[in-house]
């Protein structure tokens, strides 16, 4: 029987409107590993609308107006976190009625497995408008806010015989489980919009790119403090990219925002002089939705483990993501994606024959984890 059948006989009709309740900070990639679950959800129930609230400490990303005009989501929200601390549950309270008024979901969905901001707001939404609630029974007594619960994201991983922790796109269908919803393969995915395609085609001639060479992007990426420790050494990049173009016989673009001109500019320095004129640096010269037609127009995007990595890989564009260390639960396993370590100087050539196989379109085992030495 469909998911929705069941929903159906069990509740009597189907959701027109269905809220995703997501908490987490507003990075790309962290929200856009949410698409492989709104697609299921999308396929499950094809008539209902998909609307996302972001519950998170850091309201006001770049990243928000980006995630709004995603195709599958017909409503996006960032909701502060704060206005709970800082003036107390009734204020959460006051954000569910408004929205239970204003949006009458027909079934809310909370992917969170643990946290109280998340669980009281769909419990108070599904009260306010008699709403279906769907949430994780992490723990013991956590299921007494909704009405269908899953089972712990422990227990989800074990009975698929699934690594844990698990792969950060997967843990969106643990709640789904309970509504008889599976990933079944399903990739995170996004479509161009209006200005990414207007970029793209631009793109070429704005930059005086030659029609017939191979353009390969680079995003060193991981610029805020915090993790710069997951970005490979400057040189192993030089190494792997160096080897990808000449094999590829390619322009290298590097993607960034403003505050990562500096890392790029580190990067080029390595090069000799007589490479340069094949480089070029366009961070903080692209907004989120111009980087997603940037990104198209490239034939390889290599990139550490950072927002424009996830875009490649829901655009469909061969993508090699390295990493300074393994890091299983950030990989994605798709015939267009390699995942590799790139830790030291052993690592280099081995990335450069995976660059190689993807600009060559030749297939490769998607499930291989990334090797170290």
């Amino acid at each position: 029987m469909s998911p929705a059948q069941t929903f159906l006989d069990q509740f009597g009709q189907l959701p027109e409107r269905i809220l995703m309740l997501k908490g987490h900070s507003a990075g790309i990639g962290d929200v856009l590993r949410g698409s492989a679950a709104w697609r299921a959800l999308r396929n499950a129930f094809p008539k209902a609308q998909l609307h996302l609230a972001l519950f998170t400490w850091e309201p006001g990303y770049a990243s928000e107006a980006f995630i709004a005009r995603h195709h599958l989501l017909h409503g996006f929200v960032a909701v502060d976190k704060k206005m709970a601390r800082l003036r107390g549950w009734p204020a959460l309270s006051a954000w569910a009625d408004r929205t239970a008024r204003t949006l009458q979901p027909g079934l809310v969905i909370d992917f969170e497995p643990a946290g109280l901001y998340s669980s009281f707001a769909a419990w108070r939404l599904g009260h306010a408008c008699g709403a279906v609630t769907a949430g994780v029974g992490e723990f013991p007594l956590r299921g007494a806010f909704y009405d269908i619960v899953s089972v712990s994201t422990r227990e989800f991983a074990r009975r698929r015989g699934l690594g844990f922790p698990m792969e950060y796109t997967c843990r969106d269908f643990v709640c789904l489980s309970a509504l008889g919803i599976e990933r079944n393969g399903l990739p995170i995915e996004l479509e161009e919009t209006e200005e990414g395609r207007k970029f793209r085609e631009n793109f070429r001639e704005r930059f005086h790119i030659p029609a017939q060479a191979r353009i390969i992007g680079l995003n060193i990426g991981c610029g805020t403090p915090d993790a710069v420790g997951k970005r490979p050494r400057l040189k192993d990049l030089f190494g792997l990219v160096e080897g990808a173009r000449k094999a590829g016989n390619a322009v290298v673009v590097l993607t960034g925002a403003k505050f990562e001109r500096d890392i790029n500019q580190e990067f080029i320095a390595l090069w000799p002089a007589e490479q340069k004129p094949k480089l070029l640096d366009l961070a903080g010269q692209t907004n989120l939705l111009e980087l997603a037609g940037l990104i198209r127009a490239c034939d390889l995007f290599i990139s550490t483990d950072s927002g424009p990595y996830h875009i490649a890989v829901a655009l469909g564009v061969p993508t090699l993501a390295v990493f300074r260390g393994a890091s299983p639960v950030h990989y994605h396993h798709e015939p267009h994606v390699r995942c590799m370590v790139l830790g030291n100087e052993a690592h280099v050539a081995p990335a450069i024959q995976a660059a190689g196989e993807l600009l060559s379109g030749r297939d490769f085992p998607p499930d291989l984890p990334a090797k170290t030495k």
